[in-house]
């Protein structure tokens, strides 16, 4: 799963990271289904590029499982509604919110 984020409205760049890392990732965790189901979890935030357009997203969530059922004990959980999702409204405009559901395909895997 692919998930784009942008800050909500009256948050600068920094607050919205540091929210997402110190606040909200613990948060997620913190729920025992993350640990079960989750095999691998990237935040991937812009960084300068001055030949390139501004970016559209404050960070890029990758979130890899096993299986789609897996992904949907996570996001299905009690644990993960009830506790992880009412905070993405603290620190996401949920507007632009953004989530593909993928399977790679590895073009170039090292050299």
């Amino acid at each position: 799963m692919i998930i784009t984020l942008k800050r909500r409205e009256g948050m600068t760049h920094d607050e919205f990271k540091h929210y997402q890392q110190n606040i909200h990732r613990p948060l997620l965790m913190s729920i025992p289904e993350a640990d079960r189901y989750i095999r691998r979890f990237v935040v991937s935030y812009p960084v300068p590029a001055p030949r390139y357009p501004e970016p559209e997203y404050d960070s890029v969530v990758e979130a890899w499982f096993d299986t789609m059922a897996d992904l949907e004990a996570l996001f299905f959980s009690d644990n993960f509604l009830k506790t992880v999702d009412p905070d993405h409204g603290n620190f996401i405009d949920l507007s632009t919110f953004g989530r593909v559901i993928t399977e790679e395909d590895v073009v170039i895997d090292g050299r």
